[in-house]
């Protein structure tokens, strides 16, 4: 039988509030669609107001949920989030590399919206050494492309190109280092690759309830790519669709609440 439905596949760690991680993903796809499937690597216990325990599964049922889905549903796109430990890192570089899994979406989760570690030293060193190197997109945000990198990133816009040239000496194909953490009305994301830089700017939403933009924002590319588009405009398709679920956010929970999966895109 014919094949009528492009597939994504999310490596990435449980939310039991819904708002980020593998729950965040398997909406994003949803909602571009996308058939998702999924890879659990850790099972966290949180809601709005922050995380209570993290648990990583063992390395070798990661690979097996890769193994999986990449021998039956084999997937048209890749994306990882929480990963949480150098043994996963490297069971999920190896799996994605065994069947030539991509294109890549690496989304470098080190730490929770409140703070709480998802990612410590050594699985850094990992990913830096092991999945950048076979992305075809990296999606940090300040503080994360800062751990990347090993050095503090300028601030303004001109310190967000700065730090995506730097970060694709790492390998990656393209870098999106996304600027939030940044003051002022405007927020500014800056894309990256051998050949250019795109700069992608929207207006800054007064709000807390952004927990999951990022998993969102890099899954939504991950549908995009998977359904066939070019990696720029994967990328602005996802940014224009992440402003609006921000600025239709439900306002559930009570502290930072999650996006607006059911924005229109």
């Amino acid at each position: 039988m014919r094949r009528t439905r492009r597939t994504a596949l999310t490596i990435a760690g449980s939310d039991s509030g819904g708002g980020a991680g593998i729950q965040a993903d398997l909406k994003t796809f949803h909602h571009f669609g996308v058939y998702g499937t999924s890879a659990l690597t850790l099972v966290t216990a949180q809601n709005t107001l922050g995380v209570r325990r993290v648990e990583p599964l063992a390395p070798s049922l990661v690979s097996a949920q890769i193994d999986a889905v990449a021998e039956d549903l084999r997937p048209d796109a890749v994306k990882t989030g929480a990963l949480g430990s150098a043994a996963i890192v490297e069971a999920v570089a190896a799996a994605v590399a065994r069947h030539r899994l991509g294109p890549l979406v690496v989304d470098p989760v080190i730490l929770s919206k409140n703070g709480r570690d998802l990612l410590d030293a050594d699985a850094l060193d990992a990913l830096r050494r092991l999945l950048v190197p076979a992305a075809a997109l990296v999606t940090p945000n300040l503080p994360e492309a800062a751990a990347l990198l090993g050095a503090g990133v300028a601030p303004g816009e001109r310190g967000l190109a700065e730090a995506a040239r730097a970060l694709l000496g790492l390998g990656a194909r393209a870098v999106l280092v996304k600027g939030g953490h940044l003051p002022g009305a405007e927020v500014v994301d800056v894309l990256a690759d051998r050949d250019r830089v795109l700069t992608l700017r929207a207006a800054r939403i007064d709000t807390p309830h952004t927990h999951g933009t990022g998993c969102t924002y890099s899954a939504a590319i991950a549908a995009r790519l998977a359904r066939g588009d070019d990696l720029a405009d994967a990328v602005r398709t996802a940014h224009a669709w992440v402003q609006r679920a921000i600025a239709t956010a439900p306002g559930l929970g009570r502290g930072h609440g999650p996006l607006n999966h059911w924005a229109r895109s």
